[in-house]
């Protein structure tokens, strides 16, 4: 079992410069305080992601680490030419000294891909062909390929990433049905779902994993995502929570507010944070609380990977150090030894 942190890196309403600083000196944190992974989403057009090129954050990143890993969960490939991409990824895979992990999707917001002029009926298709390229590109000298969207011919290929044949790979889930494809490429794959959702997705992928026949002591990461806040008491970490959480819900819903579209449920959450809490999409209280939480979810969701969001909303600097700090010190250890 490894813990890694999600980052939508949403607007803390601070100066931008201000508040990217602030991530990099938790990125730091994350890198001593031994975090498997650092995860940044990709949004655009809204508040919900005032990042919006994970390749520039994430070189920034790399540089002040030395352990953590990092990748963008996820590249939103319709949005990218892919070869350009490809040298993005590679460059990067070399910034970090081979700690990239490449996390790939079509996106989740219609709205946003419409601000690129992407069709969203076509944005899959121009996804699948364009993940196609990428791969083609990390692992040959050239490209040739012959798409709807995209049309390649020996396209010469120059730079090469240090992990071979390519980073590892990530994704996003929703259903079960994604884990046929994801097994037979050993991708990993993440959900915001309720831990109980959860569970026929981590199921159907140890058995997509099995047919396949291999070892299931190296099966890919099946994680889920949470908002968390850990602080000395459960009444603490509860206040905290509720006030952040107003700031990234609004982040949240912004755009699609401004464009009067109603959330699509499957990415829809509680306004309230005791709502989150309530159906298992945040966790908050005490190191002991918190870590019994986790178990708990764990246990149900047959997940193998925990994703923290530590920072979201407008919460401090100091307020999410001391949360990275507690859950490092008193919530992982426990954790690990309840997995072992």
């Amino acid at each position: 079992m490894k813990f890694g942190v999600f980052d939508h890196i949403d607007s803390s309403g601070r100066p931008l410069a201000e508040q990217i600083e602030e991530r990099l000196k938790l990125a730091e944190a994350y890198d001593r305080l031994d975090f498997h992974a650092l995860h940044i989403a990709e949004h655009h057009s809204t508040p919900l992601g005032v990042a919006p090129s994970p390749s520039v954050f994430l070189a920034l990143a790399a540089k002040r680490t030395r352990r953590l890993r990092l990748g963008p969960l996820v590249y939103t490939l319709p949005l990218y030419h892919p070869l350009r991409l490809a040298e993005e990824i590679c460059t990067l895979d070399h910034l970090s000294a081979g700690r990239l992990e490449l996390g790939v999707g079509r996106g989740v917001s219609p709205l946003e891909t419409a601000a690129f002029g992407v069709d969203w009926d076509k944005a899959q298709a121009m996804y699948l062909e364009a993940f196609q390229v990428v791969m083609q590109a990390l692992t040959s000298r050239s490209v040739s390929f012959r798409g709807e969207h995209y049309r390649f011919d020996e396209s010469p290929i120059i730079l090469e990433p240090v992990q071979k044949p390519h980073p590892p790979l990530w994704y996003g889930v929703f259903n079960a049905e994604s884990t046929a494809w994801a097994a037979s490429l050993a991708v990993n794959v993440v959900t915001n779902l309720t831990a109980a959702a959860v569970r026929p997705i981590t199921d159907r992928y140890r058995a997509e994993w099995a047919k396949l026949g291999k070892n299931p002591r190296r099966i890919p990461m099946m994680g889920i995502n949470r908002h968390v806040v850990v602080a000395e008491s459960d009444r603490e970490a509860m206040e905290i929570g509720r006030r952040a959480y107003r700031r990234w819900f609004e982040n949240f819903t912004a755009l699609w507010r401004a464009r009067g579209v109603p959330l699509p449920r499957n990415i829809a959450y509680s306004e309230e944070f005791d709502g989150i809490i309530k159906n298992e999409q945040a966790i908050a209280g005490s190191p002991e609380t918190v870590r019994a939480a986790i178990a708990h979810q764990m246990e149900q969701s047959g997940a193998n990977y925990f994703l923290a969001r530590l920072a979201f909303g407008d919460l401090t600097l100091a307020e999410s150090l001391a949360s990275a700090e507690l859950f490092a010190q008193r919530v992982m250890p426990g954790l690990s030894a309840v997995a072992a």
